[in-house]
């Protein structure tokens, strides 16, 4: 496997990772069944994906990416699906996610 495919691995798991969590209300405490098979589905195959990408990708970048994407991304989701705004430091904690994937991914140096 090459980085490529590790990328896409960190992509699904990304995906899945959202998805998972972002439909995780909708269980209304695992007493919903339908909601509650779809999260538990997702959960598990974004774990396969992010450890196949933890092969290819160094462990630190694949979990920071994972991690402040799918925070960032359920926080737009919470915003889209249910109107819960973050206040202004919540918005302040996000973008200072985004930043540090950004420097985690571009400017980290990993040494074997």
């Amino acid at each position: 496997m090459n980085t490529t495919s590790g990328y896409i691995y960190l992509f699904l798991a990304i995906i899945l990772g959202i998805s998972a969590n972002g439909f995780l209300k909708t269980t209304n405490g695992f007493t919903n069944i339908f909601p509650t098979i779809f999260c538990i589905i997702s959960i598990v195959l974004c774990i396969f994906c992010l450890s196949k990408a933890m092969n290819i990708i160094p462990v630190g970048y694949t979990y920071a990416t994972y991690g402040g994407l799918t925070i960032t991304a359920v926080t737009i989701f919470g915003i889209l699906k249910y109107n819960q705004l973050p206040n202004i430091y919540g918005t302040i904690g996000i973008i200072l996610i985004i930043i540090g994937v950004v420097l985690v991914n571009y400017l980290g140096k990993v040494s074997s």
